[in-house]
């Protein structure tokens, strides 16, 4: 029987040789060690792609989902009677769907990813199917929409933190990090599809945009389009359901690589190496807190956008072309990673530097009576667009990054772990914006000074990649 065809035994990860315990890679992979080597059996199946397309899109369905109401915010008030506290908490149901976090990371590492991702689909289509149900009672009709936004938040840890558990399992190392990235970053472009569609579908209301509307912003006809929007998205979360339930293993039949093959550490005695690991700490700190930020202030860019005169229309494009360039260039970077491994700390750099600059420039553009910068659309539109170009191309090489940094902790838990504390951190401004919403200046400021912040903590962070040298020396 070849090698390609045997089953890769269950390996416990070497330990580096002495004198070096911890290995450091800079613009390369270490070289093999003299003497004979060792083949260990890998293999790559093409139905892979199939797997990551499944999962990409329900990413994608939950991402659309959870904002829907945030580009809309003037429209909802309108037709369901919203208060700003309403809009906020409809965001904040994401972050609080991230309390039962540490459950779905251990049910991904006892059952695989087949049964885990059964559940998320699951809760997602009892959450889209909620909000659907036509009640004339605008009081019970707002408690269903809410306890849909809870369920679909429910799915969150899935779809956020499953993507480098699923490219380890199915890619091989020059593909792990593109795998990474395409599958975390659907769920960013299903909520950049909200802001297009959101305010493309509903109306506007009269005294809300620059174009009269006359009867057709009438409140009834608001209303029909908003359930139109919520009936297209249960569709379609059925139907990538349907479509799971039909056909989504939780590993090929061959590993295919040494990493996807070796021992892990137990559930707890990997949240003992996580929690002790003071350089896990910094990189964790590094990612939660902008991110986290960023996330809360996108949720509600309609919001933020208001008072400097913005459209509803305007504001659904801005952070529509925000987070589809941070795709791109997300997985072109990591693409880039996969090609020359070693560089994940010098792209963070330069992208959280990007981001620092940019959300610099636009937290200074709104205050333009002060800074006496020019506010027009062309600035707004430049900055915001830079700014999530940066941050969220750099979810996929901060998530490669955690992985190589605490390895043999399952990625599962690892990426849990750093997603539930940028919800954390998402979660208290949002919190304190249901409270301070009247005059917002403050969130643009959180924007610049956690960017800042993430930047000095990485340049203090001296990176290493144990699980790389894994697949480098020990497969060769």
């Amino acid at each position: 029987m070849s090698g390609a065809e045997e089953r890769a035994p269950l390996l416990a990860p070497p330990q580096p040789p002495a004198g070096r315990a911890r290995v450091r890679v800079a613009g390369g992979v270490p070289p093999p060690p003299p003497g004979p080597s060792r083949s260990r059996p890998g293999r790559v199946y093409g139905r892979r792609w199939l797997v990551l397309l499944l999962f990409t899109l329900l990413g994608f369905a939950q991402g659309l989902v959870w904002n829907t109401w945030g580009p809309i915010q003037n429209s909802a008030r309108r037709a369901f009677g919203f208060g700003g506290w309403d809009i906020a908490l409809l965001v904040f149901w994401g972050p609080i769907g991230f309390l039962p976090c540490f459950a779905f990371m251990w049910l991904l590492d006892k059952k695989g990813l087949r049964v885990t991702v059964l559940l998320t689909s699951f809760l997602m289509v009892l959450g889209a199917g909620l909000r659907c149900i036509p009640v004339s009672d605008l009081t019970i009709r707002k408690r269903l929409i809410h306890g849909g936004q809870l369920l679909n938040g429910l799915a969150g840890p899935t779809v956020m933190n499953a993507a480098p558990f699923l490219s380890t399992t199915w890619f091989s190392p020059d593909e792990r990090a593109t795998a990474t990235a395409i599958a975390s970053m659907l769920s960013y472009l299903g909520a950049a599809c909200a802001f297009l569609v959101g305010p493309l579908v509903v109306p506007s209301p009269n005294e809300t945009s620059h174009l009269p509307l006359a009867s057709e912003s009438s409140t009834e006809h608001i209303k029909d389009r908003i359930e139109a929007v919520l009936y297209a998205e249960f569709g379609m979360v059925s139907l990538i359901f349907s479509a799971a339930l039909a056909y989504f293993p939780s590993r090929p039949p061959f590993p295919p690589s040494v990493a996807a093959a070796s021992q892990r550490l137990s559930y707890r005695r990997s949240f003992c190496r996580l929690l002790s690991n003071f350089r896990f700490l910094m990189i964790a700190l590094a990612y939660a807190i902008p991110l986290g930020v960023f996330s809360g202030w996108s949720g509600v860019l309609d919001l933020i956008l208001t008072p400097v005169h913005v459209s509803q229309v305007d504001a659904g494009w801005i952070g529509f072309w925000s987070i589809v360039g941070g795709c791109v260039v997300g997985i072109a970077m990591a693409r880039f990673a996969d090609f020359i491994r070693g560089m994940l700390k010098l792209i963070l750099l330069l992208l959280l530097s990007g981001a620092t600059l940019a959300s610099t420039w636009f937290t200074l553009t709104c205050l333009t009576s002060v800074t006496h910068l020019p506010l027009t659309t062309a600035t707004l539109y430049t900055s915001c667009i830079l700014l999530g170009v940066f941050l969220n191309s750099s979810i996929p090489i901060f998530f490669e990054l955690f992985v190589e940094t605490v390895y043999p902790v399952p990625e599962g838990i690892t990426c849990g772990v750093v997603t539930f504390l940028s919800n954390v951190f998402m979660g208290v401004l949002l919190f304190f914006l249901t409270f301070y919403h009247t005059e917002i200046s403050w969130f643009n400021w959180c924007l610049p000074g956690s960017c800042l912040l993430s930047l000095l903590l990485i340049l203090c962070f001296r990176e290493s990649y144990d699980r790389l040298y894994l697949d480098v020396v020990v497969s060769v």
